[in-house]
């Protein structure tokens, strides 16, 4: 598998390859619309907005595993996220990150970068992954990271 080309995530309806991203440098995100780092949501289109040209993508993954703090359906949460948040960003369908259901993604994101004293567990929503242009896992942020704090390590890749 090269890197994280081989995977595939469902959005709108439809699986989409990851490998359609190859190239860009990626930021990962699981996401929850009623978390307490629910506005993060703001600073990651912000930096989709000004990293995109460059061949930069946030990737976003609604999660109600933390506190069933995503509990709406496909629909409910993209208009959320566009109405409050003005997303423009791919958001992905619901998935698992944790346990014996997690998405296939997350199971290599998480073995790929280990977290806070080697843990590969996501710990709570929001939790970021940045991807190189060949697909390579280079840094897991914690979920109280603000997007903001991550342009040096975007621009270094881009």
């Amino acid at each position: 598998m090269d890197g994280i080309y081989g995977f595939s995530a469902s959005l709108g309806g439809e699986r989409k390859p990851l490998r359609d991203f190859a190239g860009n440098v990626l930021l990962i995100v699981n996401t929850a619309s009623r978390c307490g780092f629910t506005p993060q949501y703001k600073g990651l289109e912000e930096l989709y907005r000004i990293y995109g040209s460059q061949g930069f993508f946030v990737l976003g993954f609604p999660c109600n595993q933390f506190g069933a703090q995503e509990p709406g359906g496909e629909n409910e949460i993209g208009q959320f996220c566009s109405t409050n948040y003005g997303i423009t960003f791919p958001i992905f369908e619901k998935i698992e990150v944790n346990g014996p259901k997690s998405a296939p993604l997350y199971s290599f994101l998480k073995n790929e970068a280990k977290g806070i004293l080697g843990s590969s567990r996501v710990k709570w929503n929001f939790t970021k992954f940045l991807v190189n242009r060949r697909g390579v896992v280079v840094a897991r942020f914690a979920p109280m990271t603000p997007p903001s704090r991550l342009c040096k390590e975007i621009q270094k890749l881009l």
